[in-house]
């Protein structure tokens, strides 16, 4: 089982960029698909960008330009680095982590807000 801590949420001013963690306690982080999905209110949540387990050849997933995400396996953490934010982005982030074909493995972290305004 693994336990996901979101940080690095905050107030931006649009054109402005920030870098959310997501750290995972247990084992095996290396083996998960991890995603970060975002969910503005009354809306949805979406996924804005994801990066496969190591085995992989499908390194990453990522909805826009803007966003790039990234791994490090000896720190089980996972980053979001997101730049140019504008309002729309907008929106609480989550860290997700999965392994695929076994959907008993899904797991999602508390959230971390983040604000574009000026």
């Amino acid at each position: 089982q693994l336990q996901l801590v979101e940080s690095g949420g905050g107030l931006v001013q649009p054109g402005g960029s920030l870098r959310l963690s997501c750290t995972a306690s247990g084992q095996r982080f290396s083996i998960y698909d991890m995603g970060w999905s975002r969910q503005a209110p009354g809306k949805q949540r979406v996924v804005v960008a994801r990066i496969m387990n190591v085995s992989s050849t499908d390194d990453a997933d990522i909805v826009t330009g803007r966003f790039g995400i990234s791994r490090d396996n000896d720190k089980n953490v996972v980053y979001l680095n997101m730049n140019r934010l504008k309002p729309e982005d907008t929106a609480v982030y989550y860290c997700n982590a999965k392994i695929r074909e076994q959907p008993e493995y899904d797991y999602w972290g508390q959230g971390t807000q983040v604000t574009v305004s000026s």
